[in-house]
């Protein structure tokens, strides 16, 4: 009997269902533990269904991530192949040794990979010197004679931007000739000698007394192209313009107008914005400003986030730059360039202008003979370009200059002028100069005991005991002169400093000075043509 009691009847087993024992802190809730047959298939269908959906929006996101990243890739691929070939050509290496893999690729990553830099020329010294040029072209009249001449300096240290304008008239010497010519004349002087940039640079260096490490320029044409293509620019013009001799095609004028104002340009009227002249009271320097001005407005444009993912906008201004534009900086110092945008303040440009229209400018104006015209150019004031120098050199810090400049005006020395010179006015000029531009009061004109011995140089003597030191150094730098220790007894009085005129400036100053007003009409009347002189 017991063993029938043990036995359990397996039809038994099969239709009872199962017993199960829970802890009240397990036991499951209704409806969950026991789920039919029919309810398990369709949660799995469920189950199935979304996976599948999800695994479906993964492999077209997948596929969409590849596809940008082909396409990132080939656009930066494509644009890097191009800023190689135009960069080259811009350099004129067409024909030369094509760089490495490894050059190019660092060259490309450099502005992305801010620890891979090329180290600029003048950037160990703390400034970097750009010469810019800016010319008709080959295509239209005028040629390679710059209408532009500016050197752009970037403190690197301060992370600041100046710019320094020079007039297209100044009249300077061809280096390593005895001629002179308008600086205007020097680029294209080195092309037609297959020397390049070397007369212009060799001259701009010995005007500013500061190094030149890179030049751009660039033509007319190049100059709209690339304006067209960035989408225009935006300028505030300072007063109204209208000239109805503004130079058109062929030798022929037409008119230009532009109210004063806020304008977006296009390429055709930023270049007569930056090239009128006629009916601007300051006339070229005028113009200088205009330019300085339109060049902050291409960079903004230029290096905006716009422009640079517009595939279409960036392949034209790749190919604008290519065809219009020459340089000496590499492809991987382009992009050293770029790094340093990144730091340095574009939008407080310093602009100065080496101007001839105001008593404190820098130049003056006089004229050459060149066969029977009359030619109006550009000279410095002084007899040198020392003030010139003075003002490149502390381009940065201006402040030093007027700090000197009070100095000089503190000290009250009062001046004696010996001329012992051949020219029997230099006494008067240097009078005139010392008194009218360097603002020094008390000077006068000494006698002369012997009036046959001539000297060779000019000497500057000093009965101060040192105590007027600023207004020496002044008079020794921007005569020039040099420090004489002999005593002036040839005075009929005694002065502070005594200026003794020797032979060596008879030529610095032998050219008149001129009015503003008789140069801005001698340069409405001719053209801008190439002249030299002995």
């Amino acid at each position: 009997m017991d063993s029938l009691r043990k036995k359990t009847s397996p039809q038994l087993i099969r239709n009872s269902p199962e017993r199960l024992v829970f802890s009240e802190a397990k036991k499951p809730q209704k409806d969950v533990l026991f789920i039919s047959h029919q309810e398990s298939q369709a949660l799995d269908k469920k189950y199935e269904k979304r996976f599948s959906k999800g695994e479906r929006i993964r492999k077209i996101s997948l596929f969409v991530f590849a596809f940008l990243i082909i396409v990132l890739v080939s656009y930066l691929g494509y644009f890097s192949w191009k800023t190689i070939t135009i960069a080259n050509k811009m350099r004129n290496l067409q024909n030369s040794r094509p760089s490495t893999l490894a050059q190019d690729m660092r060259a490309i990553i450099s502005p992305i990979v801010p620890t891979v830099s090329t180290p600029l020329k003048g950037e160990d010294i703390g400034r970097i010197n750009i010469l810019l040029l800016g010319a008709a072209g080959k295509h239209n009249p005028g040629g390679n004679l710059t209408d532009t001449i500016m050197v752009m300096s970037i403190d690197t240290k301060n992370k600041k931007v100046a710019l320094l304008s020079l007039p297209r008239d100044l009249y300077v010497n061809i280096p390593n000739t005895q001629m002179f010519t308008k600086i205007n004349s020097l680029y294209q002087i080195g092309l037609s000698q297959n020397i390049g940039i070397g007369p212009i640079k060799e001259t701009v260096e010995k005007i500013t007394g500061i190094a030149i490490n890179y030049y751009l320029a660039v033509d007319f044409d190049g100059f709209k192209k690339i304006i067209d293509d960035i989408g225009g620019v935006n300028v505030i013009s300072e007063r109204d313009l209208y000239d109805t001799s503004y130079p058109g095609p062929n030798y022929s004028y037409e008119t230009f107008s532009l109210s004063k104002g806020f304008h977006t340009l296009d390429g055709k009227v930023a270049l007569q914005y930056v090239r009128e002249r006629h009916s601007d009271p300051e006339g070229d320097f005028g113009r200088a400003k205009r330019q300085q001005q339109v060049i902050q407005a291409v960079k903004s444009k230029l290096f905006s986030m716009g422009t640079f993912f517009n595939a279409g906008r960036l392949n034209d201004i790749l190919n604008t730059l290519g065809d219009n534009i020459k340089t000496d900086i590499s492809l991987e110092e382009i992009g050293s360039f770029i790094n340093l945008s990144k730091n340095v303040d574009t939008q407080n440009i310093n602009n100065v202008v080496a101007d001839a229209w105001k008593p404190d400018s820098l130049l003056k104006v006089s004229h050459v003979a060149v066969g029977d015209v009359m030619a109006f150019i550009l000279l410095p004031r002084v007899g040198n370009y020392s003030e010139v120098k003075d003002l490149a050199q502390n381009i940065f810090n201006q402040a030093e200059l007027k700090k000197r400049e009070q100095s000089i005006t503190d000290e009250k020395a009062s001046i004696v002028i010996i001329n012992r010179s051949s020219d029997n006015q230099l006494a008067n000029k240097v009078r005139k100069l010392l008194t009218d531009n360097l603002n020094l009061k008390n000077v006068r004109i000494g006698q002369e005991i012997n009036k046959d011995a001539l000297f060779n140089k000019t000497t500057v003597s000093d009965n101060s005991s040192g105590s007027k030191i600023f207004t020496t150094d002044e008079l020794i730098k921007k005569l020039p002169a040099v420090l004489s220790t002999q005593d002036n007894s040839e005075t009929t009085s005694k002065a502070d400093l005594v200026v003794t005129l020797g032979e060596d400036l008879v030529s610095a100053y032998k050219f008149e000075t001129d009015s503003i007003e008789d140069y801005n009409k001698a340069q409405d009347s001719q053209s801008n043509f190439d002249f030299t002189s002995q």
